[in-house]
């Protein structure tokens, strides 16, 4: 039976991937050594690590002002690294709330200084992004948080507010390497890997020179992003199986069309999924406001809990893998991420279409 996995993270990993690794990745250029055992500052570990980080720069066209880290903890970590960083005494860190992982993101912030609700759709149960104007933030702020696509919800921001004199921190954990970036209006950017980007345990940091100039000067050590930039991500040791296979993940992206490949690739297969709720009658009946929708993650659920529990307990035997929503809020939820290929979606859709035909 094929199995189609639709997990939100970790997610699919493209299957030219996990052929090169199983080639190359535990007897690398013929050492007797695997990645996942040569010494970090070996300079074969360091080819690997800093052709990764060339590898990111290119494909997000990161600009020379920008410093590229790979840190671990995943964006949980991130969630308090930032303020820990940049929300000095006075200032307060302004959070834009679009779903779940916004608000925790919000909460580790406010256990370390003042922080703000700029906007929020929670009163309608994160269906859409909020409306933000940027010209009556105040002046106090130390920076304005966004999630770029929220997983949880299946909602996305089509475009990156515009950033005016406040520095802009963005959390693209879910749909970093599926589309350009505006980088005139980010100064910090960070996300998990475990998505678009490679496998568990390595989080992707990327801050803009003037910015990290800023930051905290009393912060631990470890958790100051000067000592990371400083040390090239070499201050202590890599998870340096999660890089490598992050390295390959980037040439498969680079082989396929690149960031703007990707964006293609997505818009295509959401398309398929939303014609499909969209034609179904309301037999399917999907989370997200239109104008909010994901190409990351498409959530829906049916006309009551029987049937989906139904529809669920078919999709699994049918293989279709990671098909629930999350377990905060139940239904359906079909993660696409980049390496989930075209058929998988093509095969779900068909099977959409099958079970509303039986049980319409």
């Amino acid at each position: 039976m094929t199995v189609y996995n639709f997990n939100p993270g970790p997610s699919a990993l493209p299957s030219e991937v996990l052929e090169r690794a199983k080639d190359s990745m535990f007897n690398y250029q013929n050492t007797g050594l695997s990645v996942l055992e040569m010494s970090h500052r070996s300079p074969l570990y360091e080819d690997v690590h800093f052709q990764a980080i060339a590898d990111v720069r290119s494909l997000l066209a990161v600009p020379e002002n920008y410093h590229i880290l790979f840190l671990q903890g995943g964006a949980s970590l991130q969630f308090a690294m930032l303020p820990m960083n940049f929300l000095s005494p006075g200032k307060k860190a302004g959070y834009i709330l679009s779903g779940s992982w916004s608000e925790k993101a919000y909460q580790e912030a406010s256990r370390i200084g003042a922080a703000i609700v700029l906007a929020s759709d929670k009163d309608n149960n994160y269906r859409s992004i909020p409306a933000v104007d940027e010209n009556h933030f105040a002046d106090d702020l130390a920076y304005i948080h966004i999630t770029s696509n929220n997983t949880i919800f299946g909602t996305q921001w089509d475009a990156l507010p515009t950033r005016k004199s406040i520095p802009v921190c963005v959390d693209a954990s879910s749909d970093i390497f599926s589309k350009p970036i505006e980088w005139d209006n980010v100064d910090l950017l960070y996300a998990g890997a475990q998505k678009n980007a490679g496998p568990s345990g390595v989080t992707i940091v990327i801050i803009r020179n003037e910015f990290l100039q800023t930051a905290n000067k009393t912060v631990p050590k470890y958790l100051a992003y000067d000592t990371h930039v400083k040390a090239d991500s070499l201050y202590n040791t890599p998870p340096t199986g999660s890089i490598y296979l992050l390295g390959l993940t980037m040439k498969w992206i680079k082989e396929n069309g690149g960031v703007k490949g990707m964006e293609a690739a997505a818009k295509k297969k959401a398309g398929l999924l939303y014609d499909a709720i969209d034609a179904s009658g309301s037999f399917y009946q999907g989370h997200a406001d239109k104008a909010s929708r994901s190409c990351m993650n498409v959530t829906f659920t049916l006309q009551n809990s029987e049937l989906e529990k139904q529809f669920l307990q078919e999709a699994k035997a049918r293989g279709f893998i990671g098909v629930n929503g999350h377990r905060s809020v139940g239904g359906c939820r079909a993660s696409i991420y980049n390496a989930v290929p075209l058929s998988h979606v093509e095969a779900l859709r068909s099977f959409m279409i099958e079970f509303q035909k039986a049980h319409a």
